[in-house]
C-alpha cells in the first residue's frame, strides 16, 4: 500500500480526506499538533474505515520534530498538507502569526520532501487567492488581485513556495484552490468541529439552529449581489476529499503536464449567504435566528469557480448537491448535541 503523510490529519479537510484515501486503497499517517483541531476525530476515522491512525503530535513549524516524521516513514510517496490557520478575520488581527505560522509548516515540509526523495505534494490553497476578481466564475487562468487577508496572502505565497521548490529538484506538486467547504461524513459521525465562536458560516447557521448560540450574524447586506448578501461556492466536503485522492493518482500516474499545476475545486454555482440560510431552513425545517451586522474586514464580495479543468484532467466530479451540504452537517450538529447531553 503506497503511504500518504496528511498534515493538519485532524482537521475538518484533513480528516474527511483521511478517509477518501484509505476507501481508495492507500495507507495513511497524521501530523497535527490539535492546536486548532481535535484528536478524537481520528475515532471517527476509524469507524468509518476500520482503520487506527497514527497522528504525529508536532509543531511542523520545528524542522527537527518534522524530520523525525519522514525518519519514521522511509517509505513515504507522497503528502498531502492541510496544517495552516485559516481564520480570515484572526489573520487580519494577527497578520504575523499567520506569516508566521503558515509560511514555516510549508517550508519545513517541502524541504523534507527534497530531503528524503518524497516527489509528489499537494498544497491545501484556496480561492482567496484571486482577491476581488474582475469577473466570475474564475478560471486557474485568472489573475490574483491583492489578497482580502493575511490568510489569503499565504496562499498566494504558499503556491509560489511550492511552485518554485519543485521547479528546483524536478518533484511534483499539485495546487488545490477550495471555494468554500461545507457539509459533513454522510454517515453522521464527523464534521467540522469548530473551536470556539465558529466563523465560518454553515457552523454557525447549525449552532444558531440547535440553541447553542442565541442568534446568528450575517455580515453586511448592502453588497452588489442580487440579495446585499456574498457570494460564495459551496461544496461538499467529501467532493473536496475526494479531490485530492484523484490528484495524488493523477501524480503517481505520471499523468501531469507540467511539474507544478493548478485546479479550482468548487461546484461552479455562486450563492447568497440569504440563499444557504433559506436552504438550510428548508432542510431542516428550522427558521433561523438570525440578524444583520456591518461587513466583516477581509471578506471577498463574490466569487465562485469555473471547475472544468478538474472535471476534464482529474476526471472529478461532484456529486453532493446543496441539500446534501444542509442535511449532512445538520445531522453532524444534532450528533453533536446528542453527545453533549450524554456526557
Amino acid at each position: 500500500m503506497k503511504k500518504i503523510l496528511v498534515t493538519g490529519g485532524c482537521g475538518y479537510l484533513g480528516a474527511h480526506t483521511l478517509v477518501d484515501l484509505i476507501e481508495n486503497g492507500f495507507d495513511v499517517i497524521s501530523a497535527d499538533n490539535n492546536s486548532r483541531s481535535n484528536e478524537s476525530i481520528l475515532d471517527a476515522v476509524e469507524k468509518i474505515t476500520g482503520k487506527k491512525i497514527k497522528n504525529y503530535k508536532i509543531n511542523l513549524c520545528i524542522y527537527d520534530d518534522t524530520v523525525a516524521i519522514f525518519q519514521e516513514n522511509p517509505d513515504l510517496v507522497g503528502i498531502i498538507h492541510f496544517a495552516a490557520y485559516k481564520s480570515v478575520s484572526e489573520s487580519v488581527k494577527k497578520p504575523l502569526l499567520y506569516f508566521e505560522n503558515n509560511l514555516n509548516s510549508l517550508i519545513n515540509i517541502l524541504k523534507c520532501a527534497d530531503v528524503f526523495s518524497v516527489s509528489n505534494f499537494i498544497f491545501s490553497s484556496s480561492c482567496t487567492v484571486y482577491g476581488n476578481p474582475d469577473s466570475i466564475p474564475v478560471t486557474e487562468e485568472t489573475s490574483m488581485k491583492l489578497a482580502q487577508s493575511a490568510y489569503g496572502a499565504t496562499k498566494q505565497m504558499g503556491e509560489q513556495i511550492v511552485s518554485d521548490a519543485v521547479n528546483s529538484n524536478n518533484n511534483l506538486a499539485i495546487l488545490l484552490r477550495y471555494f468554500n467547504p461545507v457539509g459533513a461524513h454522510p454517515s453522521g459521525l464527523m464534521g467540522e468541529l469548530p473551536l470556539g465562536k465558529p466563523e465560518n458560516l454553515v457552523p454557525a447557521i447549525t449552532q444558531t439552529a440547535v440553541g447553542k448560540l442565541p442568534v446568528m450574524k450575517l455580515w453586511g447586506n448592502d453588497y452588489d449581489t442580487r440579495d446585499g448578501s456574498c457570494v460564495r461556492d459551496y461544496i461538499h466536503v467529501c467532493d473536496i476529499a475526494h479531490a485530492h485522492t484523484l490528484a495524488l493518482n493523477y501524480l503517481l500516474q505520471n499523468k501531469n503536464e507540467t511539474n507544478c499545476d493548478v485546479f479550482n475545486l468548487g461546484t461552479g454555482d455562486g450563492l447568497t449567504v440569504l440563499e444557504i440560510i433559506n436552504e438550510f431552513e428548508k432542510t431542516s425545517g428550522v427558521k433561523l435566528n438570525y440578524e444583520i451586522g456591518p461587513r466583516r474586514p477581509g471578506d471577498v464580495i463574490a466569487i465562485y469557480a469555473n471547475n472544468d479543468k478538474a472535471k476534464k484532467m482529474l476526471g472529478w466530479n461532484p456529486v453532493f448537491n446543496l441539500q446534501d451540504m444542509m442535511s449532512t452537517a445538520w445531522k453532524w450538529e444534532l450528533k453533536i448535541k446528542a453527545d453533549e447531553k450524554n456526557i
